[in-house]
C-alpha cells in the first residue's frame, strides 16, 4: 500500500509530459487522458484516505533513501482527506472547463497550454499534501507556482498579464523567505525531515524556535492570503477565467492553511505565537468580510469573502485544542468545495449574462432558476446556515472558543459569529441584486464581449469550418469576428476569442458540461452534511493523531 503514495504526484506529471509531446493536437485524446489521469488520481486518493484511517500514516522513501538524505512523502488522516477533497474538485474544474472551451481549441498555440499546466498544478498541490520534509513542500509550492502564473495569464490580456505579475511578485518574495527559513532550520536542526523535526527542534534555543516558527507561519499566511498579507488576493483572482479563479480560490489558499496546520502541530506543539494567530484570524474575519459588503462585482465579492473564512481555519488552528483542529479540518474541506462552488457559478452568470457586475444584472431567478438553485445552494453552505456543512464546521469551532475561554478566544467567538451573519448579508445582497429583482435596463444585452478578438491567423479555415460545424448554425468563427469588429450579434453567437485562440461563447442556453459540473459540486458540498456524523469522527480521529505526533513520527522513523 505505502507503493501507492507517490502516485498522484507522480501521475500528472508523466502524463503532462506525454501532452507536451501530442501537442495541439488530437484534441479529443487530450481530453481523456486528463480526464483519465484526474480520476485515477482521485481513486487513490480515496485509497490512501481509507488505508491511513484503517493503518495509520503510510510514508515511503524514495530511492529506499533514509531521512535526513532520501525524499520522504507521507499520507496520513489529513493527508488523504485534502487530496480526495482536491482531487474530487479538480476533476469537476476540468469537466467545467471543457464545457466552457478553454482547453478544447488552443490550435494557434505551439503545444496544449491549459491541460499540461493544469495537471501540473494537481501534482504540486499533491506534491505538498503529501511532502514529508520541508524542501519538498517548497517544491510542491514552486510546482503550483509556475502552473499557477501560466494558468493566472492564459490568453495574454494586459488585465490578466498585470494581475499574474503582481500574484508572482507577492510568490516569489514568500518563496525566497521560505528558502531561507529552510536554511536556517537545518542550520540548527541538521535535517530538513518533518519527523527528525518535530524531535530535534524541542533542543534548540527557545528564541531561535520562536523565530523560526514566526518565518514559516509568514511564508504560509502569504499562500494562504491571511490579513494583513491577502492584499494581492482580490486584484489577482478575478482576472483569471472562471475555471482558473475555482481552482486558486478552492484548493491553493488552503494549501496554505493545510501547511500551517502540518507545522503548528508536528514542529511547534504548544506554539508561542497563539495569540498572534488569534489576532491575525480576527481580523482576516472582520476585515475581509467588510470588504465583500463594500464590493458590487460578484467575483470581488467571493474574492473578500475567501479572505474573510481563511480566519476561520486560522482560528482554529491558534486555538491548537483537540476540538479546534477537528473543527478547522472539517471548514478547510468543505470550504475549498463551496468556494470553488462559488467561483464556478460566477463563470455561468459571466457566460450568461456577459457580466459579474451586480449592478447590471437582475431577474436571474425567473429567468434561470436551475442558475439560481446552484447559487443559493452554496451561498447559505458559506453563510453557515443549519444543518448545511458550514455549520457544522463553525459550531466546532466556536464550540472549542468557548471551551478554551480567555479573552482571545471569546473575541474570536464574537467575530466569528459576526462574520457568519455579514456573510449572509452579502450573499441576500448578492441573490437581491442579482437574482431576485426585476433584470436592469439594458442588462440583456445581445452579443456580449467577454474579451476582444483577434483576426485568425492564415490558414485556419479548415479549423474553422471544424468550429463551425461544432457550434452549430449561426455561431461560426466569421460571426465571432465580425462581434469583435463591433457589429450586432444575436446572443449565442461567437463573439470574442480568450484563451489561445479559441472561442468565447455569452448564451443564455448554457453548455451541460458546465452546469453539470456545478451541479456536481453542489451535490459535493451537500454531501459533507449528509455525512456530517462520519465526516466530524474521521475529523477527530485526524485531530488526535496530529496532536499525538507519534503515529506520523514512527510511520517516518520506525521508531
Amino acid at each position: 500500500m505505502n507503493a501507492l503514495v507517490p502516485l498522484p504526484v507522480l501521475l500528472p506529471l508523466c502524463v503532462t509530459g506525454l501532452k507536451l509531446a501530442i501537442g495541439p493536437r488530437l484534441h479529443r485524446l487530450q481530453r481523456f487522458i486528463s480526464l483519465a489521469v484526474l480520476g485515477a488520481v482521485l481513486v487513490l486518493s480515496v485509497v490512501l484516505m481509507v488505508a491511513a484511517d484503517r493503518h495509520g500514516p503510510l510514508s515511503v522513501h524514495l530511492g529506499d533513501f533514509a531521512p535526513p538524505v532520501g525524499i520522504t512523502l507521507v499520507a496520513d488522516r489529513l493527508a488523504g482527506l485534502m487530496l480526495t477533497v482536491s482531487s474530487a474538485v479538480t476533476l469537476l474544474v476540468l469537466v467545467y472547463s471543457l464545457g466552457q472551451g478553454m482547453a478544447d481549441r488552443d490550435d494557434q498555440a505551439p503545444v496544449g497550454v491549459f491541460h499540461p499546466a493544469y495537471l501540473i498544478l494537481v501534482a504540486g498541490v499533491s506534491c505538498t499534501f503529501l511532502a514529508g520534509d520541508l524542501v519538498n513542500l517548497y517544491v510542491g509550492f514552486e510546482i503550483m507556482l509556475v502552473a499557477s502564473f501560466v494558468l493566472l495569464t492564459i490568453g495574454g490580456t494586459a488585465t490578466r498579464i498585470r494581475a499574474g505579475s503582481t500574484y508572482v511578485i507577492i510568490s516569489l518574495f514568500s518563496s525566497v523567505l521560505f528558502l531561507i527559513a529552510i536554511a536556517m532550520t537545518y542550520a540548527v536542526a541538521g535535517s530538513v525531515n518533518l519527523a527528525q523535526l518535530s524531535l530535534r527542534l524541542q533542543e534548540v534555543p527557545l528564541g531561535v524556535r520562536t523565530l523560526l516558527e514566526a518565518m514559516l507561519l509568514t511564508v504560509f499566511a502569504i499562500k494562504a492570503a491571511v490579513f494583513p498579507l491577502a492584499a494581492w488576493l482580490p486584484d489577482s483572482y478575478p482576472t483569471a477565467p472562471a475555471p482558473v479563479t475555482a481552482v486558486f480560490a478552492g484548493l491553493l489558499t488552503k494549501v496554505g492553511v493545510y501547511s500551517m496546520l502540518r507545522t503548528q502541530t508536528l514542529l511547534f506543539p504548544g506554539h508561542r505565537l497563539g495569540d498572534l494567530l488569534m489576532l491575525a484570524a480576527l481580523a482576516s474575519m472582520v476585515v475581509g468580510i467588510l470588504g465583500a459588503v463594500a464590493q458590487t462585482d460578484l467575483k470581488r465579492v467571493l474574492s473578500f469573502t475567501l479572505i474573510s473564512h481563511i480566519g476561520y481555519m486560522v482560528f482554529g488552528i491558534a486555538l491548537a485544542g483537540h476540538g479546534s483542529i477537528s473543527g478547522a479540518i472539517v471548514y478547510v474541506a468543505h470550504h475549498i468545495t463551496v468556494q470553488t462552488t462559488l467561483f464556478l457559478v460566477a463563470g455561468l452568470i459571466e457566460r450568461r449574462d456577459g457580466t459579474t457586475e451586480l449592478t447590471r444584472l437582475g431577474g436571474l431567478a425567473k429567468a434561470a432558476p436551475l442558475l439560481a438553485v446552484l447559487f443559493f445552494v452554496p451561498a447559505m453552505n458559506l453563510a453557515g446556515i443549519p444543518p448545511l456543512s458550514g455549520f457544522i464546521g463553525k459550531l466546532g469551532l466556536m464550540r472549542a472558543g468557548v471551551d478554551a475561554g480567555g479573552g482571545w478566544a471569546w473575541a474570536l467567538v464574537a467575530g466569528s459569529a459576526a462574520t457568519s451573519l455579514l456573510t449572509l448579508y452579502v450573499m441576500a445582497k448578492v441573490w437581491n441584486l442579482a437574482f431576485w429583482r426585476d433584470a436592469p435596463p439594458g442588462a440583456e444585452e445581445e452579443g456580449v464581449v467577454l474579451e476582444s478578438a483577434e483576426d485568425e491567423e492564415p490558414g485556419d479555415d479548415e479549423d474553422d469550418g471544424e468550429e463551425e460545424r461544432a457550434s452549430g448554425p449561426g455561431r461560426g468563427s466569421d460571426r465571432g469576428r465580425d462581434a469583435g469588429a463591433g457589429l450586432p450579434v444575436p446572443a449565442g453567437a461567437v463573439v470574442s476569442e480568450g484563451f489561445l485562440g479559441q472561442s468565447i461563447t455569452t448564451t443564455k442556453r448554457l453548455p451541460w458540461p458546465m452546469t453539470a459540473a456545478t451541479g456536481a459540486a453542489v451535490a459535493l458540498g451537500l454531501s459533507y452534511t449528509v455525512l456530517g456524523g462520519p465526516l466530524t469522527t474521521f475529523t477527530q480521529a485526524a485531530a488526535t493523531e496530529l496532536l499525538a505526533r507519534t503515529p506520523y513520527i514512527e510511520a517516518v522513523l520506525g521508531r
